[in-house]
């Protein structure tokens, strides 16, 4: 323990497991659950929207968004995640965590029921609405980001605090495959009760007029869970690491941790005076000290985050268009819409199942014993290799007797970006930055990571598009073929592989021994030390 460590955040950094550190992480997971529904439900139900609103009178295949609504309608929550990891980060270091989180429920809720009561039947009306409440929607899953995070980084005790802050990123694993699960129930269900021929037997009568209310039904479901936490967010206590740090009321702090750690903490609000008296030891936000101590650590974060989502939204948001190249979702003339939308969540579903959440998993287990460099250093190398398994011998993977063997690898690449990278992205930003930057640097690490989400999933529509141009889909330009696509993600791997030897490891290290704070407050009690570098 430093000399000048408060008795509170001491007795959090020391405390043991208890029955509070699991509910902070159903708290704070229950929203990433709701987060990664509603983020990856939309890619289940793109091709229906193809269907139901851009059908094409006499076309051999069924229709399809316009390439400039498709990546509207795939991106456009993005671009509200990315604005909401900014502002609510922002605003978290400023009003504190319990404050805002709150506010970031509300508006889920809300955007969730109204993106599936989207407006008219004009096409052009329930994309710009769909789009218009996705963006509202995404700006409230942004905030999720930075102040689950930091929230949980600042409750956890120094020993577990990796694995609890993994658990919450975690239930990401189990948000896309509840996605997955609603929409095989859902199509199931409409298929068996409104029958309808194949596209190639009846274009026009293989989407019911109820396929109109699959979509609808499965984007507005995502509203439940986070309305399920809600109460219990707003009796969540404000973290002691905020309280003392930030808001400089040790007393505060003190009296919260008491009731939750069910101990007696003296408040020590002279010597939390006594720290606070210098103000030039302390510096804000992109100021030249701050640059000094934490720059090359922000650029770590802020860049493996960024080459991460590229790499890790790309494949995931276009799963169905990989399964359908290699002949694992039947060609799309051979089903009718509501049939389509199931077999795209069965695939989605089964990869959830084998890779996405067994690789979040195996993080919680072992971030707290192998560390956080190691891991996500050997799961952007093992991403690299199976990237390039997968691009340089492409054709082979695409002959039928091959199929399962490009699903295995394509799985592989997905469980080690969770037992890798995707992980760590998430919890080491929380763990390195003062406490009065903590959530904006996290908002900021994790909107550059949208940034690569945005390149990823953007790029890949056009990038994947076959170069002979007979061979694209509507309205697409020529592209670089997915065997290239492939090969160009293996190479953002391996930058990310550079990239992560600027993270420090904080494996067992309490946050303020991580953020420099005990050291900047030893050097308010005395002027004759130096600041070192942390």
């Amino acid at each position: 323990m430093a000399r000048d460590q408060l008795q509170v955040l001491n007795a959090l950094d020391v405390a043991k497991t208890q029955w509070y550190h699991f509910t902070a992480i159903i708290i704070a997971g229950m929203g990433f659950f709701t987060d990664a529904y509603d983020l990856f439900c939309i890619s289940l139900v793109t091709k229906l929207l193809g269907r139901i609103y851009y059908h094409v009178e006499g076309s051999q295949k069924p229709g399809t968004l316009p390439p400039n609504v498709a990546a509207a309608v795939n991106g456009v929550a993005f671009c509200g995640t990315l604005a909401g990891q900014l502002f609510f980060g922002w605003l978290g270091d400023k009003l504190g965590r319990k404050k805002v989180y709150g506010m970031t429920l509300m508006v889920m809720v809300l955007c969730s029921i109204a993106s599936g009561l989207s407006f008219g039947h004009e096409p052009k009306a329930v994309m710009a609405t769909l789009c218009f409440f996705r963006f509202w929607l995404g700006f409230g899953i942004g905030g999720d980001y930075p102040l689950s995070a930091t929230i949980m980084s600042e409750y956890a005790n120094k020993k577990t605090r990796g694995a609890f802050i993994a658990a919450v990123f975690a239930m990401q694993g189990f948000g896309i495959m509840a996605g997955g699960i609603f929409a095989l129930i859902i199509s199931s269900a409409f298929d068996a009760k409104f029958p309808a021929p194949a596209y190639a037997d009846d274009a026009l009568g293989s989407t019911v007029p109820q396929a109109d209310l699959v979509w609808r039904i499965i984007l507005m479901v995502g509203a439940i869970p986070a309305a399920m936490t809600y109460y219990s967010r707003s009796k969540m206590p404000e973290t002691a690491r905020y309280t003392a740090l930030v808001a400089k009321d040790a007393k505060q702090a003190a009296s919260d941790m008491s009731k939750v750690l069910q101990m007696e903490i003296e408040p020590e609000q002279q010597k939390m005076e006594e720290t606070s008296k210098d103000k030039s030891k302390t510096f804000s936000l992109f100021s030249k000290e701050f640059m000094r101590r934490h720059g090359l650590h922000l650029l770590g974060t802020t860049s493996t985050w960024f080459l991460l989502d590229i790499a890790f939204y790309s494949q995931n948001l276009f799963q169905k268009d990989i399964f359908s190249a290699i002949g694992w979702i039947p060609p799309a003339q051979t089903m009718n819409a509501i049939q389509e939308v199931f077999k795209i969540a069965r695939a989605q579903t089964l990869i959830a199942l084998c890779s996405t959440v067994p690789g979040y998993w195996f993080t919680v287990a072992f971030i707290d014993v192998i560390g956080r460099f190691a891991i996500q250093l050997m799961g952007f190398f093992f991403m690299t290799v199976f990237m390039f398994a997968l691009a340089i011998p492409y054709n082979h993977w695409t002959h039928k007797e091959n199929r399962i063997g490009f699903v295995v690898m394509y799985s592989l690449t997905f469980f080690f970006a969770n037992f890798g990278p995707n992980a760590t992205t998430f919890v080491v930003p929380a763990e390195i930055f003062p406490a009065r930057f903590r959530s904006t640097c996290h908002g900021i690490s994790a909107a550059s990571g949208k940034l690569g989400a945005m390149v990823g999933a953007f790029g890949f529509l056009y990038l994947a598009q076959s170069p002979d141009k007979t061979k694209t889909d509507a309205g697409y330009p020529p592209g670089i073929g997915v065997r290239n696509s492939l090969i160009v993600l293996g190479v953002v791997n391996f930058l990310g592989i550079v990239f992560t030897f600027l993270v420090p490891e904080s494996k067992g290290k309490s946050l303020e021994e991580m953020s420099g704070e005990n050291e900047e407050n030893e050097t308010s009690n005395n002027d004759n030390r130096t600041v070192p570098i942390v």
